[in-house]
């Protein structure tokens, strides 16, 4: 499963923080899926804030699962969203409203006109250019992973490879050592989440600092050569032979806007990332974390938000650039049952859940066990009765 930690050293400078979810395991589950955290981090000393949301996701496993990974990025910008999409969707409803059985009877008809309602928004949002359907659009844009005046960061196993296909007996592996004509850097060039970034597949509008790390994934722990001498920091590895070598684990964020910088060109705010790299081995995970610290510029919201049309000194053509970064237009529309199908998906996880908690471990058995014992017992007493 999939999990977010956010950790402050002040905690009075988080505010607002919101949670979203999305799963795209077997029928919608969270055993494959993305976490996210919105969050306002209030400057100390400073009237200013900024924005900030963190998503971690589990994208598909395998070599030649490049198109479901492809899909499971698509189906995070879809349908990750921090607020109900159908809130914005319903239309408001008038103002005043008649009393008794009258007043029932409208509740009623609104109920049953709801999912009408939604389907002839998304309709307006599609066929018309108007105020309303613009105003619509901004609201769908905020409550997305892309809102405009957020910064964005997304991380975790993205299971991206440096092949289609698992390795022959006599693969070349990525090497550690810098002599070896093999060493780690000549496989980057294969790096698929690079190529498929950069062909606008997949993690839209995403900017990466350079790897110099070798790859995360995947090991196979050796036992220690004398058990006491464990040293967790210090744990004995092979890269395993069923899989090729590959930076399976990234972080990627989204760079300051282009509109942000030609506004602030006195001042050019930038991300300053002072480190991209992958923890040791640990002897847990056939994984090495990665990690990314970097320092955020604090920009004031109106400096973030699109522009409407072209500013001074702005040609056409560099508008029609920016039209590229998501946060001037979503890749994909949102999903406006996202919500709904989540909540369908949670109940299948809780099911799904109970199941493997009865049938898997001793609790569980002991469980299914006493639960035996009392039909049997029951039916003893029933039948001496």
């Amino acid at each position: 499963m999939t999990a977010i930690l956010l950790f402050a050293r002040d905690p009075k400078t988080v505010a607002d923080v919101q949670e979203a979810e999305v799963g795209f395991g077997a029928a919608e589950m969270g055993n494959k899926g993305a976490v996210g955290l919105r969050i306002v981090y209030e400057g100390v000393g400073s009237d200013k804030s900024s924005e900030m949301t963190f998503v971690a996701t589990h994208l598909a496993a395998m070599e030649w699962n490049l198109a479901r990974r492809n899909a499971n990025w698509a189906a995070i910008m879809r349908s990750m969203t921090f607020d109900n999409p159908e809130k914005i969707l319903q239309p408001r409803k008038p103002s005043g409203s008649s009393s008794g059985g009258a007043s029932s009877s409208a509740n009623a008809q609104e109920a049953g006109n709801g999912r009408a309602s939604v389907e002839e928004a998304v309709r307006l949002l599609h066929n018309q250019v108007n105020e309303e359907s613009i105003l619509m659009q901004q609201r769908l844009h905020d409550i997305s992973v892309f809102k405009p005046t957020s910064h964005l960061f997304v991380g975790g196993d993205l299971n991206y490879r440096i092949s289609a296909t698992s390795p022959p007996p006599d693969a070349d592996f990525p090497s550690l050592d810098p002599e070896s004509e093999h060493y780690y850097p000549q496989f980057l060039p294969l790096d698929q989440l690079t190529r498929e970034r950069l062909s606008g597949r997949t993690l839209h509008g995403l900017s990466e600092h350079r790897i110099e790390f070798p790859p995360t994934y995947k090991y196979d722990i050796l036992p220690a050569e004398s058990s006491t001498l464990r040293d967790p920091l210090n744990v004995r590895w092979k890269f395993a032979p069923h899989r090729y070598p590959s930076w399976t684990d990234r972080i990627l964020y989204l760079d300051i806007a282009p509109w942000t910088k030609a506004r602030l060109s006195k001042a050019t705010p930038e991300m300053k990332v002072h480190s991209y790299d992958c923890m040791p081995v640990v002897s847990s995970s056939d994984h090495r974390p990665v990690f990314l610290r970097v320092e955020v510029p604090v920009i004031d919201k109106v400096d973030l938000i699109p522009p409407k049309e072209l500013e001074d000194g702005v040609s056409a053509a560099t508008v029609a650039e920016w039209n590229l970064d998501p946060r001037m237009k979503l890749p994909v529309t949102i999903d406006p049952e996202a919500w709904e199908r989540r909540a369908a998906a949670r109940k299948k996880e809780v099911m799904a859940g109970w199941s493997m908690f009865l049938w898997s471990t001793q609790e569980g058995a002991l469980i299914l066990g006493t639960f035996m014992v009392a039909i049997v017992l029951g039916w003893w007493l029933y039948q001496g009765w």
